[in-house]
């Protein structure tokens, strides 16, 4: 299969996780909109009570979801080249905060990581939650040993979810017309990986997906 995903231009990259990002928003903004329009229309003080709290539960998601692509998307300007881990271990458990079917287990061994690290993190996290569609265990551990950034997420449940196109991304082996809004966050950090000297893997089994990152630097 040819790699053609190295001729894609920054603009063309941004478009699409735009594209990403404008499609996981839909659905709470979405709600937001329906609330608002049934809160207009209803009378009964129950029912607005009703719809306050799903309006509240829509705004909240809707923020969540913003402030977690900001750092896993966009230049997040507003932090540092070390950034906290307790960042992206909030929005993360921010993000599974409404699906109690999955079980979130951190094992951090470092107090920051550098941006680029954090941006592997929060996109392989994505990747892991988008896989446990029945629900499941997910583990998310970091360390910095010897000056390189280590990451290892692992989704473990009844059915795993995972498109071996977001595989072959992972590894830098997309082929022509297989880049689109979907895959091109796996892109985007195996191209940052690489960029950096370092590397990407993946292992996929019956009831798991193990994902790992090196990132020197």
């Amino acid at each position: 299969m040819t790699d053609t995903s190295h001729d894609l231009s920054p603009l063309d990259l941004a478009s699409l996780l735009c594209s990403r990002l404008c499609h996981d928003l839909l659905s709470p903004v979405g709600a937001l909109s329906n609330g608002l329009e049934l809160l207009a229309e209803e009378r009964d003080p129950e029912m607005r009570k009703r719809c306050m709290e799903l309006l509240e539960q829509s705004a909240r998601t809707s923020a969540d979801k913003l402030k977690f692509f900001r750092l896993a998307f966009g230049a997040a300007g507003g932090f540092g080249e070390a950034v906290s881990v307790e960042e992206p271990k909030a929005l993360i458990e921010a993000l599974v905060a409404g699906n109690s079917r999955i079980t979130l287990n951190w094992a951090l061994g470092t107090g920051s990581l550098p941006k680029p690290a954090v941006k592997v993190l929060l996109n392989l996290a994505h990747i892991a939650i988008d896989a446990l569609v029945r629900g499941g265990t997910l583990d998310i551990g970091a360390e910095v040993r010897d000056g390189a950034s280590e990451i290892v997420v692992r989704a473990a449940g009844p059915k795993i979810a995972f498109d071996p196109v977001i595989g072959r991304a992972l590894d830098g082996k997309l082929g022509a017309g297989e880049l689109s809004s979907r895959t091109a966050p796996a892109h985007m950090i195996q191209q940052l990986a690489a960029s950096l000297g370092g590397g990407l893997q993946y292992a996929l089994g019956d009831d798991a997906l193990v994902m790992g990152a090196v990132l020197p630097g």
